[in-house]
């Protein structure tokens, strides 16, 4: 049976509480979004029943949580009401007529080899993203989490993703009441704390091409918290004044990911 745990009415406490058990949230997972919260061994999402995908997904990769080759067989998240979540036949035709991926946000080659790894397919955890985006700027970006993990020094990684709906893209052609997120934000930390300056934030829209760098992407994790509906907040437990001055600046990661100052 799959570790698997369906929460309500907590956010952030969740994390903290099964921290010794589930560490996804050990850097920190954003406040806001949604009562639905589920806490996963492989990851931990934050669910919208209304847009029927994730508010938020955070999720820890490691050197032995790495393994390709894992199938994707998509499923309905059994620990969300069916009303909250996608089945499989919502995504029917929807590669021939929008050019979308099935895009994990939680990533399958950076946690295949978790225990729990079968969830990554479940559709709570999943985006209909532009192949082009999706097979192109965040899969790289996604590769980099992997070599950043694979560090010596580097215990782990923890990344927060999420969608974003910031003007009208279209619609599932199975399922016309889903609105297709017009981007993606993803945050990236290493080390024990945000202060320390260790994390990176990208923003990515729909329409970026497939040769784009992501550097080209970076953002402040400010502009995430202003763009993200519902609103999100991030790392609320640090001091106000020490987390609005790291929420304004673009952290010192993405010198590490290759990207220039």
């Amino acid at each position: 049976m799959q570790k698997s745990r369906f929460l309500t009415l907590f956010l952030l406490l969740p994390c903290m509480a099964h921290a010794s058990i589930i560490d996804n949230c050990e850097v920190g997972c954003p406040t806001g979004g949604s009562a639905q919260t589920v806490v996963r061994e492989v990851y931990t999402l934050n669910n919208n029943r209304d847009r029927k995908f994730a508010n938020w997904v955070a999720y820890k990769i490691t050197k032995a949580s790495q393994s390709g080759g894992r199938s994707r067989s998509w499923k309905r998240d059994p620990d969300l009401p069916s009303t909250d979540t996608l089945a499989p036949a919502a995504y029917q035709g929807s590669s021939a007529a929008l050019a979308v991926d099935r895009g994990h946000q939680a990533p399958l080659a950076g946690l295949g080899a978790d225990v729990d790894w079968k969830a990554l397919n479940y559709l709570s955890n999943i985006t209909p993203q532009a192949s082009a985006l999706n097979q192109g700027a965040w899969k790289r970006l996604e590769d980099k989490e992997r070599e950043l993990a694979l560090r010596r020094d580097v215990a782990a990684v923890w990344s927060v993703t999420g969608p974003l709906f910031e003007r009208h893209i279209g619609t599932l052609p199975a399922a016309p009441g889903v609105e297709i997120p017009s981007g993606y934000w993803k945050i990236i930390f290493i080390g024990a704390s945000p202060e320390e300056g260790e994390y990176a934030a990208f923003i990515l829209d729909q329409t970026t091409p497939k040769n784009a760098n992501f550097c080209d992407a970076l953002v402040t994790v400010a502009e995430i918290e202003r763009r993200t509906h519902p609103a999100l907040s991030f790392w609320s437990a640090l001091p106000a004044q020490k987390v609005q001055s790291l929420k304004t600046r673009k952290g010192k990661l993405a010198q590490e990911m290759g990207c220039p100052d």
